[in-house]
């Protein structure tokens, strides 16, 4: 037999998975890596973590399935999008931390940009809004505040990647310096009809065209793993955005199709086949999905912030639970909150308020509030926001959600799941693989090499889990929502 080797390069942790032909799992391993909070607002990584973590990871997979390289037919790649690294072209180095997709610190930039009236040009272009969830201030940002770094760039010494790109060109030995269309598409940089960097866009960001990697389609040739690394020179074949390769692990090929994955934060994706779909709901466009050079499959996107995180800071800002699989135990003590409402804006609101300014607010809070009540209102705020994003992309696309199918590490929990069908009033449908987002990755990369023939036998491979059904009356939900929305306005107040 032969395989693919995965690789998910995540927010808070690196997973490896090796698929086999049936796109079932054969071997894992994940490790988290440490996060930094220099500031309030700003989040980093090490570069040097997410590649350390990522090679163990992979290493890791092989040895538990008992594969050998010589049994693997390609590597694909996933990643945590956004997040941005610049690293020296010589040495191969970072000249400073990443900035992480969460980080809030160019807020000042984006605002700048908006009130020089660049919003609708960068918006018309790129899909998405002004915001510094996105690529390009980063990049803006670490040029004029690394010393010496912007005269460095224009004289080509330096590198501009996301985690792609990063992992890419540690894999080759730098040997490629490459990203794909889905990747490309966040960075604020690259036009969405022409799958190519922008000149214009360049010049609005003062960005040196130097900096940046030669966009592919997903399905695509990424060069060659070092043989030393996994014992094999083996291809690298495939490689997505974790939205977009969820979208691409949940079959999503076809128009029409939704799906949320549930991680550090949510993200629900629409595929809107070859048709860019502009948002007037606070929604993005982006690049869904492409298997040749300048053509591609696009979507609607709304993405949230903070839902697992959340869970993550009761454990470790809170300590009210040791683990964050615990939380649905705890929740589940209790019967429903108590009034309580959590919104978790710990670096502003994203889709459909993109306020940078928002922050983490907990209202209805009485004496007889409990952690109980509260790990159920942190569960709750994850379908609520999910909700909010749902009825914006209804609003955008004229089209109402049949069912929403769901992945990420959070989908395991039955009483989210439950309540997620029960606000938003249609199925909540969980496929037999949760992990998708890896999945999609070694599905992009099977397609180029031919493991998989076409979109069609891949599409064959889905298949139901479970099958959530709302169970909340009308009147019950109507309040509930009436609550949240209260909540939101104090966050964002």
């Amino acid at each position: 037999m032969t395989y693919i080797l995965a690789l998910d390069q995540g927010t808070t942790s690196s997973r490896a998975i090796v698929f086999d032909h049936q796109g079932a799992i054969r071997g894992v391993d994940q490790r988290e890596f440490p996060q930094h909070f220099p500031q309030p607002g700003w989040v980093e990584h090490d570069p040097d973590d997410i590649w350390r973590s990522q090679l163990e990871t992979a290493q890791g997979a092989l040895k538990n399935a008992g594969v050998a390289a010589s049994e693997l037919v390609a590597v694909g790649i996933t990643n945590q999008r956004e997040t941005t690294t610049l690293w020296d072209r010589k040495t191969g180095r970072p000249v400073y931390r990443s900035i992480v997709w969460q980080d809030r610190r160019t807020a000042p930039i984006c605002e700048k940009l908006k009130a020089a009236g660049y919003g609708e040009v960068v918006s018309e272009k790129t899909g998405l809004l002004l915001d510094p969830y996105f690529s390009g201030t980063k990049v803006a940002w670490m040029l004029d505040n690394v010393e010496g770094l912007r005269a460095r760039a224009e004289r080509g010494e330096i590198a501009f990647g996301t985690v792609d790109s990063w992992l890419i060109y540690n894999l080759t030995g730098g040997a490629v310096h490459a990203t794909d269309y889905t990747n490309a598409s966040r960075t604020l940089l690259f036009n969405l009809r022409t799958l190519d960097w922008d000149d214009e866009l360049l010049k609005i960001f003062n960005v040196p065209r130097s900096l940046l990697p030669e966009a592919r389609p997903c399905v695509a040739d990424f060069g060659a793993v070092l043989p030393r690394l996994f014992g094999g020179s083996i291809r690298i074949a495939g490689v997505a955005g974790d939205q977009q390769a969820a979208l691409i692990g949940q079959a999503g090929f076809e128009k029409g199709l939704a799906k949320n994955t549930y991680g550090t934060g949510c993200f629900l994706m629409l595929n809107t086949g070859s048709d860019i779909v502009r948002s007037t709901s606070g929604l993005i466009s982006t690049v869904a999905f492409s298997s040749q050079r300048g053509k591609a499959l696009y979507a609607l996107e709304g993405s949230i912030f903070v839902t697992g995180s959340a869970v993550q800071w009761l454990r470790d800002g809170l300590g009210i639970i040791s683990t964050s699989a615990e939380v649905e135990q705890l929740a589940s003590r209790v019967e429903d909150t108590g009034g309580v409402f959590f919104v978790p804006a710990f670096v502003g609101l994203g889709a459909p308020y993109w306020d940078p300014y928002a922050r983490g607010t907990i209202v209805g809070l009485t004496r007889g509030s409990t952690k109980e009540h509260l790990a159920r209102a942190a569960l709750e705020s994850i379908a609520y926001q999910s909700y909010d994003v749902v009825k914006a992309m209804e609003t955008d696309s004229k089209v109402k959600l049949a069912e929403l199918r769901v992945d990420g590490g959070a989908v395991v929990d039955n009483l989210l799941m439950q309540f997620q069908s029960d606000v938003l009033g249609v199925d909540v449908v969980r496929p037999r693989v949760t992990e998708t987002t890896a999945l999609g990755a070694a599905y992009c990369a099977g397609l180029h090499v031919g493991f998989w023939r076409d979109a069609e036998e891949v599409s064959k491979q889905w298949q139901e889990e479970h099958r959530f059904r709302t169970a909340l009356a009308d009147d019950r939900r109507e309040t509930l929502l009436a609550g949240w929305r209260h909540a939101v306005t104090q966050a964002r107040a």
